[in-house]
């Protein structure tokens, strides 16, 4: 709020609308801390938004992984609402996630991008293009790749674990009106880091016909493509 009054003070009368982080390889959502914060802005600054980018799943996947987040009020029970859009949340990450998750709702996102906008990034294009041709997503993000695949061994052995305690068929099949059995969760997990791969796969093969071009430390084998 002393912000807000500086800022009108100096000439500049824009409303603060928001705030923005990054969860950078774990997905957009909001940690207990982050609803806190956006719980406690909301108080005294109204409209007020939440926006959460994953700039490592961005880069991987080859789109923007961006969410917006509005809290519920304190002690408010929201009603049963359906599953928003899968993501994967790494094992521990996970207990923050479900503890908090009832505390906050998403707001459907969309993006526009101006002339400036277009200007800037073929401004950047042009210096940059020689290395963008060069780079791998696979190699500039092998350390969160080798993360995920480890993170999906672990749920993986906690999931065995619990199918010996348990049994089988109450493992395999959960309540009606219950959330997703934990292998169904580990399995859209697999899906998804394994469709990261794919893309960085076929990008470099279409790099490859196109240009030429392999990012250092990799070898061509010509016809391979």
């Amino acid at each position: 709020m002393n912000y807000k009054e500086l800022a009108e003070k100096v000439g500049h009368p824009e409303h603060l609308v928001g705030w923005y982080h990054s969860h950078p390889g774990y997905g957009c959502w909001l940690s207990g801390v982050d609803v806190n914060t956006q719980m406690t802005n909301q108080m005294f600054m109204e409209p007020w938004l939440a926006v959460v980018i994953d700039p490592t799943r961005t880069c991987t996947a080859g789109k923007v992984e961006l969410g917006a987040f509005r809290s519920y009020p304190a002690g408010y029970t929201p009603p049963d609402a359906s599953a928003s859009e899968y993501q994967t949340i790494p094992l521990d990450k996970m207990e923050d996630f479900g503890v908090h998750s009832k505390k906050y709702y998403p707001l459907d996102v969309s993006y526009f991008k101006s002339s400036l906008d277009t200007r800037l990034l073929d401004l950047l294009w042009n210096k940059y293009w020689v290395s963008t041709l060069a780079s791998s997503p696979l190699l500039a993000n092998k350390e969160y790749t080798r993360k995920a695949i480890a993170d999906l061994g672990e749920k993986l052995e906690a999931a065995e674990a619990q199918l010996a305690h348990a049994g089988r068929a109450k493992f395999m099949v959960p309540e009606k009106g219950k959330a997703e059995s934990q292998l169904s969760k580990i399995t859209k997990d697999a899906t998804v880091v394994a469709n990261e791969q794919m893309h960085g796969v076929v990008t470099q093969v279409v790099k490859e016909m196109l240009f030429g071009c392999a990012p250092a430390g990799e070898v061509v084998i010509p016809g391979d493509a």
